[in-house]
């Protein structure tokens, strides 16, 4: 009991001091020194997702990854070079895809404000307004104000992004080692009501458990049969699944009866049901205004992770290389 009532303490301590760092952040940042910059993110945007309806999810992920690993100040989107093996060339970065259209944003906002707007920014920002697409409207607040990082390794992706096998311990320490909560957690794991996943992700589920050639017990036998027409051994590292099944494209509350149902794609979700706090959360969150108000509020915690401000990081040029 002590030692759950001091990760407790812990996570608010964090959260508290995500908070105050998060501070430095404002809205509109970029009123007077690039007031073009938020509509020229917004119309980039909003033409590759109509030209690739994928991309919302892409983006969301790429965004998930980058606060991630020392915090969102755009480092998955440099590149490697000779002497070191970047964040975007980690495993759990290999399928990232949408580098392009951050680039193609950038040189759009240097043409009109040279040496102003951040990557990081672009990124968060970008990320939102794909997301929001199919509304029409904002879907959460993005501050801004962030400044580029220069330094990226591969080596601190794979030790910092939480991965589809986690359980439930490892995932609330990995959150609140972010000064996110358990409520964070929950939500921004709503997340996966777009996009898809790999069979090498979740296919020891279906075919090889606990290293006995089982299947996971808490996967819903009638999903883990339909999962396994797609996934056809634990070897398939190319196919690719809905993680919201018939609604993969569209962004809603859908994740949360699926996995009350025990269909959550990865052990990772299905974790989430493992504790009764996160259980409850879970039930709450099946009301899509409430998810969609909760998702607001944990996205804006999220894009404050150890952001830099000020004059610490850069501003960089080319999003895919340090100045």
């Amino acid at each position: 009991m002590k030692n759950k009532y001091s990760l407790v303490a812990c996570m608010i301590l964090l959260s508290f001091l995500l908070v105050c760092q998060g501070s430095s952040l404002t809205k509109d940042f970029y009123r007077h020194s690039c007031p073009q910059a938020a509509d020229i993110i917004k119309n980039k945007t909003l033409q590759h997702v109509t030209a690739n309806p994928v991309l919302p999810a892409k983006l969301l992920r790429m965004h998930f990854h980058d606060c991630f690993v020392r915090g969102c100040d755009g480092s998955v989107l440099l590149n490697s070079t000779a002497n070191n093996t970047a964040e975007k060339d980690a495993i759990p970065n290999l399928t990232l895809f949408g580098f392009d259209v951050i680039d193609e944003i950038k040189d759009a906002i240097e043409a009109k404000c040279p040496k102003t707007v951040s990557c990081a920014d672009i990124l968060a920002l970008a990320a939102r307004d794909a997301v929001s697409a199919q509304f029409d409207k904002p879907m959460w607040e993005v501050l801004t104000g962030r400044r580029d990082g220069t330094v990226s390794k591969s080596s601190e992706a794979l030790a910092n992004i939480p991965g589809p096998n986690f359980n439930f311990t490892q995932l609330i320490q990995n959150f609140a080692s972010k000064g996110l909560t358990l409520h964070d957690l929950v939500v921004l794991s709503g997340a996966h009501t777009i996009g898809i996943g790999h069979c090498n992700a979740f296919s020891n589920r279906l075919y090889n458990f606990t290293g006995k050639g089982d299947q996971d017990p808490s996967l819903n036998s009638t999903y883990a049969a339909f999962l396994k027409t797609k996934c056809k051994s634990l070897s398939d590292n190319t196919t690719r699944v809905e993680m919201d099944p018939g609604s993969s494209r569209t962004f809603d509350s859908d994740y949360y009866p699926n996995l009350l149902q025990k269909k959550g794609l990865f052990q990772s979700d299905a974790a989430l049901l493992t504790q009764d706090q996160s259980t409850g959360i879970v039930e709450e969150l099946v009301n899509q205004n409430k998810f969609f108000t909760e998702f607001a509020q944990s996205m804006k915690r999220m894009g404050a992770v150890d952001i830099l401000t000020g004059s610490a990081g850069e501003i960089r040029i080319k999003c895919s290389i340090v100045n």
